[in-house]
């Protein structure tokens, strides 16, 4: 019991720290949100927080592997996350957030089909997945809060990953609660507009992570 008592706010912590940056998958989140209704955001949320318990897991099990697997391929996997994230720029810049804009009170009835929150899922795990580099932040974050003790039985490994997750979903739930509160204040012009300034923030670090991953490498 008392080491389940140091897992579990340390858990929990690490997955609030893990989500709660403001980069892609937040600003998709937030976007899907406003756009589609609360649970699309929310899936969205979901499907980020199995990529960070994936590579929460990997960084548990085999931190020298994985480093040595990012260090050698690093450029390979930060163009392949540009491409990625310009992807779903280009997406949401010619997305017509009119048709979305009337169908998020369908979504907020439960009424929208299971396979389109499929979607919202996958695509939140595709967008974090792509980004590899994130290991070396939970590395950190493990060893600051010394989560991974080696007397850990297989009961409090599960116990510790699910804690995490518990963590990252928790901090998406209560951002999506947020957002949606503020949705129905969005017009449609203002919704628009919101969209290319999002679709634009991630096509521009996109183009900045390619160009900074092939500047080091080549120049």
């Amino acid at each position: 019991m008392e080491q389940l008592l140091y897992i579990l706010p340390r858990g929990i912590l690490i997955g609030v720290l893990i989500s709660a940056p403001m980069g892609p998958i937040g600003m998709l989140v937030i976007q899907r949100t406003l756009s589609k209704g609360r649970w699309p955001g929310m899936f969205t949320g979901i499907g980020a927080s199995i990529s960070d318990l994936l590579y929460c897991l990997l960084t548990g099990f085999g931190i020298s592997f994985i480093t040595d697997l990012i260090d050698r391929h690093q450029l390979l996997l930060q163009v392949a996350g540009g491409i990625v994230l310009a992807a779903f720029g280009i997406y949401l810049f010619r997305k017509n957030p009119t048709r979305a804009l009337k169908a998020a009170p369908d979504a907020e009835a439960g009424t929208r089909a299971p396979n389109s929150y499929w979607g919202d899922l996958v695509s939140g795990f595709l967008l974090t997945v792509s980004n590899p580099l994130i290991l070396f932040f939970i590395i950190g974050l493990f060893a600051r809060f010394n989560f991974i003790v080696p007397d850990f039985g297989i009961h409090h490994y599960i116990a510790a990953y699910l804690t995490i997750l518990a963590g990252a979903m928790g901090w998406w739930y209560l951002i999506t609660f947020i957002v949606n509160k503020l949705r129905r204040r969005f017009n449609v012009r203002s919704l628009w507009l919101f969209n290319r300034i999002i679709a634009a923030i991630l096509f521009g670090m996109a183009v900045v992570g390619v160009s900074m991953a092939l500047k080091q490498h080549f120049f």
